[in-house]
């Protein structure tokens, strides 16, 4: 791997992105079995991706867009970390603190905790989201912001190829649709929702699109944007109207538009903001913000403007526990559930209780019923619901531990 090239590309980041790819497949969209053929000659294929970078012959395969278990699947990904890990301390310095395009657990809770206090400062939010914001980018326009913060020429390079591969695979999902092919149209689909820089590059294109703008020409505002996503907190309702006005001119410049049905004008209602409107309540970074009653220092119920878990985020929370199919592992006992599965329920707990508890807890509770199923399943003694209800409600109080959520109780 040291051979003369045009393009400085070091092969220990080839093998770092194939590592971060091998430990997270699922996040990568990556098949077992197209990452088992990879390694059948892992040295061969990794010198093979980073022979093809460093000499300028790389080409996303566009055999990816009707086939998502290649080993050519692995190669693009890979490639695409590779850019990835040069090109995002390029530009992560410039990216405003209220754009929440990457957002750990800790930097989640300072944003929500953020807005949920500029909608007490602020009566009005314009809450909007972009449609199909990466399809309908100008890619002279995208390219231009990659090369002002890079002055690595394989970069933009490659991610113009990448991109003439993403708009030939938006002509076969049409063209698919038009056939009435399904098998076609929804690999293409998969493909689009797991690929790996769109979201930096995308960011990078909203940066100057809207957060750059809004800083420099309205100042004085107050707004969070996350991916497509965002939301202007307004004095008024003619305030509001003005601001929609003026992101609808500004988005149809660069060739975005906006969402219709999730793009909406709401008013920050609470106790001491009493008029009506059509729009009390938003989503937003998988936390609804709505009036809420709560109790008060003395003891006294009022109505709050207040984030909490959203419905959808509890569904996926649902739904991922389904997955578990707790009541098929009656060969465990508890504690090695509680291994297996605890950590998960920490992170939610960490994530959705920090607002509005009740809501958050209320979703977990719905381990409690799957548990109830695996008791049923694992102990004769145990067979009517009831029974197992109160022989899990004994080891809850027992050990209070074994289960993040049963702290709160079950």
């Amino acid at each position: 791997m040291r051979e003369a090239k045009p393009f400085s590309i070091s092969n220990i980041t080839v093998t770092e992105a194939y590592k971060m790819i091998k430990s997270n497949m699922e996040f990568y969209g990556v098949d077992t079995q197209a990452m088992k053929a990879f390694e059948i000659r892992l040295n061969d294929n990794l010198y093979k991706i980073w022979n093809r970078m460093s000499s300028g012959s790389y080409f996303p395969d566009t055999v990816n867009t009707v086939s998502t278990s290649g080993i050519s699947t692995v190669e693009d990904k890979i490639a695409q970390v590779v850019i990835r890990l040069y090109f995002e301390p390029c530009v992560e310095s410039v990216f405003y603190e209220n754009s929440y395009w990457k957002c750990p657990k800790e930097k989640a809770v300072k944003a929500v905790e953020t807005i949920r206090e500029n909608c007490w400062k602020k009566d009005w939010v314009l809450k909007f989201q972009i449609k199909s914001l990466f399809e309908n980018i100008k890619q002279d326009f995208l390219l231009e912001m990659v090369k002002c913060h890079t002055d690595k020429k394989w970069i933009p390079l490659y991610l113009q190829r990448w991109m003439t591969v993403q708009t030939l695979e938006k002509k076969e999902i049409v063209l698919a649709e038009n056939v009435k092919t399904k098998s076609v149209k929804t690999k293409n689909l998969e493909i689009h929702k797991n690929e790996i820089i769109r979201p930096l590059l995308g960011n990078l294109f909203l940066h100057y699109v809207f957060d750059d703008f809004m800083d420099k020409e309205y100042h004085s505002f107050f707004w969070e944007r996350n991916l497509e996503e965002g939301i202007i907190h307004c004095a008024s309702l003619e305030q509001a109207e003005d601001m929609l006005k003026v992101l609808k001119t500004r988005l149809d410049y660069y060739g975005q538009e906006l969402d219709q049905k999730e793009t909406k004008i709401i008013y920050c209602k609470d106790a001491y903001r009493k008029d009506n409107y059509e729009n009390v309540s938003f989503d937003f970074m998988d936390f609804t913000f709505q009036p809420r009653r709560v109790k008060d220092r003395h003891g006294d119920y009022l109505t709050c403007f207040l984030p909490a878990i959203s419905e959808k985020t509890k569904k996926s929370i649902r739904e991922e526990v389904r997955g578990w199919k707790l009541q098929l592992k009656s060969s465990k006992d508890i504690v090695e559930l509680s291994k297996m599965f605890n950590k998960r329920i920490k992170h939610w707990i960490d994530c959705y209780a920090y607002f509005y508890k009740p809501e958050a807890i209320d979703a977990l509770r719905y381990i409690n019923r799957c548990l109830v199923k695996w008791v049923r399943r694992k102990y004769k003694k145990c067979k009517k619901k009831k029974k197992a209800e109160r022989w899990l409600r004994e080891v809850a109080n027992r050990e209070p531990d074994l289960f993040a959520h049963w702290k709160f109780g079950i």
